[in-house]
C-alpha cells in the first residue's frame, strides 16, 4: 500500500485550503532549518498542505534510473516544498526579513505591507 498523506476535508470531501502569507512571485528568506537564512523566490505554493517551494532552498538529489535501452541514468535535483511558517517575506530594497500586515489602499483595495520598512507588496 502506497504512503498517503492524509488532509482535512470539507463536509463535500474537497481539502481544506490554509491561509497563507505568501504568494507565487513573493521573495522571501528562510527563518529555520537547514537553509536559514538563504533568500529565494516562491516558484510554488501548496496552500492544501501549507507548504512552499523555494529556488535554490531545500534542494535535494534523486537518482533517475535509464527509461530507455541504451539511455544512462543521472542524478537529478530539485528544489523540495516545505512549511510555509519557515519563511517570511523580504525586502530587497532594505535586505531585511519582516512580518506582514493587511492594509488598504485609498481606492479601497487590500493589500499587504511589510511592518519593518512599511513598504507595500501587492
Amino acid at each position: 500500500m502506497a504512503w498517503k498523506k492524509k488532509v482535512k476535508l470539507t463536509a463535500n470531501a474537497k481539502p481544506v485550503l490554509q491561509k497563507m502569507h505568501v504568494k507565487k512571485g513573493d521573495t522571501v528568506q528562510v527563518i529555520s532549518g537547514k537553509d536559514k537564512g538563504k533568500v529565494g523566490e516562491i516558484l510554488k505554493v501548496l496552500p492544501k498542505y501549507s507548504k512552499v517551494v523555494v529556488k535554490d532552498v531545500n534542494v535535494r538529489t534523486k537518482h533517475v534510473k535509464p527509461q530507455a535501452e541504451g539511455e544512462s541514468g543521472r542524478i537529478m535535483t530539485f528544489e523540495a516544498p516545505f512549511h510555509s511558517s519557515k519563511v517570511m517575506l523580504y525586502s530587497t530594497k532594505e535586505n531585511v526579513a519582516s512580518r506582514i500586515c493587511y492594509t488598504f489602499t485609498e481606492e479601497g483595495r487590500k493589500v499587504r505591507k511589510l511592518k519593518k520598512t512599511g513598504e507595500t507588496i501587492d
